[in-house]
């Protein structure tokens, strides 16, 4: 009689067969072992997060429940950091020049500084896109982002000085002598000399990601509308602003949360001043911890701004998702 070959086992039952007896032995599956090297990776980085962010900023937000005793108040600091004049002062905007608070001086720096640098960044991405030359100029426009914004306060403040100042002087050589001042020294111009310096200090940063965008938008777009006779006018607002959209979101998005955020240009320009019209949420912060050692109402103020600015990026992400 004879014996029968020995029946191969598939190559996919063998596989299952090793597995089972791996597991039987004690030894870990390779996904299993790949899993648990991702997180002893992972490790050093979770606890530096922990404790350098995640624990301070729960430490931030017990501090603005609580008073300096450590008893809880609820929101009372929250209650007299927004009832302050010093931080929204209603009877003075829009019809006084500011001092209107800095939660105000914020929203105006928003509203003036996001689409003046935008706009400006867009314009100068496309004028030279193909300009001989682009790249020096692009590199003149791109010098205020890698200055240091400490720095960049100190140039704003002599840019409306009135005896040295680049603004004063343009104001004389076209007649316009009678607006030569230092503007920061004045709570009527202090803040739209800021605003309006810090857009230079900026429009790089947007001059600079629309260049980017200006590169992925393919040339035909242009030659099929060029074709259906549509003007450079029309090909910019038909073919360039709808291809730059994603990149907008991204620039509006970090303008926003920059303006938001703003400190050190601020503290080096004007420190608040004069009287409080440039005062801004973060520079306020500061007064409170570290100057009248109110920690609470610092707390309640970093709280507040981290809240304006998670609801920022939460909207943008929504936005741009909902735009893909």
């Amino acid at each position: 009689m004879r014996a029968e070959p020995a029946r191969r086992v598939p190559c996919s039952e063998e596989a299952m067969g090793v597995a089972r007896s791996s597991a039987a032995l004690g030894h870990p599956r390779p996904h299993a072992r790949g899993a648990t090297d991702t997180l002893l990776f992972a490790v050093p980085a979770l606890v530096m997060i922990a404790v350098g962010i995640v624990w301070p900023a729960v430490q931030t937000i017990g501090l603005a429940f609580v008073d300096a005793h450590g008893r809880f108040v609820g929101l009372q600091n929250f209650v007299s950091v927004l009832q302050n004049p010093e931080t929204v002062d209603l009877g003075r905007f829009p019809f006084h020049s500011p001092p209107w608070g800095s939660l105000l001086h914020n929203a105006v720096w928003i509203v003036l500084h996001l689409p003046l640098s935008v706009i400006l960044g867009l314009l100068l991405a496309v004028l030279l896109q193909r300009a001989h030359g682009a790249a020096f100029l692009k590199g003149v426009v791109f010098l205020g982002m890698v200055i240091p914004m400490i720095v960049g306060g100190v140039l704003v403040r002599f840019l409306f000085d009135e005896h040295a100042g680049v603004v004063n002087g343009v104001l004389r050589a076209v007649g316009l002598a009678a607006w030569a001042r230092t503007w920061t020294d004045y709570p009527q111009t202090a803040l739209f000399a800021l605003i309006l310096g810090s857009v230079w200090l900026w429009t790089g940063f947007a001059m600079l990601l629309y260049s980017a965008g200006l590169t992925a938008i393919p040339r035909d777009y242009y030659e099929a509308a060029a074709v259906d006779g549509a003007s450079p006018w029309q090909q910019f607002l038909h073919v360039t602003v709808p291809g730059l959209r994603p990149m907008t979101t991204v620039i509006v998005a970090m303008t926003v949360l920059w303006e938001l955020k703003l400190f050190d240009l601020v503290y080096t320009a004007t420190l608040g001043g004069p009287g409080g019209s440039t005062l801004v949420l973060a520079l306020q912060m500061y007064f409170y911890g570290f100057r009248a050692l109110d920690p609470n109402r610092a707390a309640a103020v970093a709280t507040l701004l981290s809240l304006l600015t998670l609801a920022v990026g939460v909207g943008f992400v929504r936005s741009s998702r909902e735009g893909a």
